[in-house]
This record gives C-alpha cells, structure tokens and sequence, in this order.
C-alpha cells in the first residue's frame, strides 16, 4: 500500500476532497461496525480514522482486524493515548496539540510512545492537532486540560497552524471534539488552509450536507465525521457527504 500521507498530499495536490469516518473502539457496537464499514467501502469513503479521548475497553486489535477483513480503505489510528495503538493499523497520527500548553500532550506522551511505535513499524503522520471551541466542554478538552482555540479568532488558528509547519509537522487536525455542538467555521477553515501548504483535516460537528460543503469549499482537504454516522449508521448521511466531497473535487 502505498503510504497513507503520500496518498493525502497527492489528493491534496490534485485538488481532490477526502472523506475520513471515524470510528472510536470503545463505542463501536461489532455488528453496526461491520455495516457501517461494508457502506463505506460502497460509498469510496478514503480513509477510516480508529481512535477516542477515552480507554474503556481496549478494543482497538480487535476492531482493526476486523476493519482489514472487510476492507482496504487505510486505517489510521487517531490515539488518545499509547494504549490506542496497534500493529495491525496501517499508519498513525503523531499528534502534538499545538492550540493547548499542556507539555505531555506537546512532548511528553510521545516520548512513552515513539519507542513502542517504532517497533510496531507503522508510518508515523507528524500532525499538528488544534481544539477548537464548538460551543461547549468536550471530552477532548477536558480530558487533555487545555482551552480550546476561540470559534471566532481565524487568525490565532491560522498562525498556529503556520507555527506547526514550520515546526515540521506534515498535517494538521483542526477538531471540534466529540460531540461538537457546532462545526469549525468555514471563515477559520479559510483562514487556516490559506496559511499552509500541508493536508488540513477538519472534523467536529458536520452533521449535514450543507456543513460539509461549507467546509470544503472553505479549504479543507479532508473532512471527518464520527458521531453522527455512529448513532444513525442507517441514515443517508454517508451517502451525503460521499457527494459533497466528490462536488467539491470537481
């Protein structure tokens, strides 16, 4: 397989739009999942993102392998901690939280993790991760101890962002956090994506088609969508934001 952050700078460069699920393994009913996975494989949805706040039951082997039994769609792993990684994952985010100024979460998980990663051989996606305000506490914030980046300041986000880069960071993740009760601004999206040249993925609180394109249009290169399509796996969501983002890679 080719690597998974060539494939989203090749898509990025081409112009084209990707659409990321993404699946939190101590949530992911076994049966929903198999639907949810077997739809997304209709759909052409480009990437499955496996990962949550939380550590409850760690269940991430299992889901994964499921996941490779199904489908050749990537699988990158969105950890929430060392505990949420695996092998059989085919890259993972090494997320640095780049909007907060808790220093473990900056530097100091990664050095617990970079050896055990290391040994597992997967590709390691250095990526810039920002919270965003989405109008109410999320498990993200409260779990990782840092304020998210105000919903109405595009240009503290688009600086931080500047700032990832040129640390060397080779994606960034803007993110409402589980349970967004609103979507990032497509004004922040623009701000941030006219900033960098590296992939921007964008995730929290698209619960619709019109969000999406909203979104897309804004800049991002790929959106992420977890929650909605994980308590209605059945509704025509998927479907729906499959064709905002092949509108949007016209």
């Amino acid at each position: 397989m080719k690597k998974v952050l060539d494939l989203m700078s090749a898509r990025k460069s081409a112009r084209q739009k990707s659409f990321a699920l993404l699946i939190d393994p101590d949530g992911a009913d076994p049966s929903k999942a198999s639907s949810l996975i077997r739809r997304a494989e209709a759909h052409s949805v480009n990437y499955l993102f496996i990962g949550g706040s939380l550590v409850i039951d760690n269940q991430v082997d299992e889901l994964i392998l499921r996941i490779k039994d199904q489908t050749d769609i990537p699988v990158v792993l969105f950890p929430g901690s060392v505990l949420q990684v695996s092998p059989h994952a085919d890259a993972v985010f090494f997320l640095s939280l780049i909007s907060g100024r808790n220093p473990e979460l900056l530097i100091g998980h990664h050095v617990l993790a970079a050896p055990v990663i290391k040994k597992m051989g997967l590709e390691v996606i250095p990526t810039g991760y920002m919270l965003v305000d989405s109008g109410k506490p999320t498990t993200a914030s409260y779990v990782s101890h840092t304020q998210p980046l105000p919903h109405d300041k595009p240009d503290i986000a688009k600086c931080t962002a500047m700032a990832g880069e040129m640390l060397g960071l080779q994606v960034i993740y803007m993110d409402g956090g589980s349970g967004a009760q609103h979507p990032i601004t497509p004004e922040m999206v623009y701000a941030v994506s006219g900033g960098i040249n590296i992939p921007l993925i964008v995730g929290g609180g698209i619960r619709d088609k019109s969000t999406a394109l909203q979104i897309l249009n804004a800049g991002a290169d790929i959106i992420v969508v977890g929650n909605a399509l994980e308590h209605n796996p059945t509704s025509s969501l998927l479907e729906e934001l499959t064709d905002a983002v092949a509108e949007c890679s016209m």
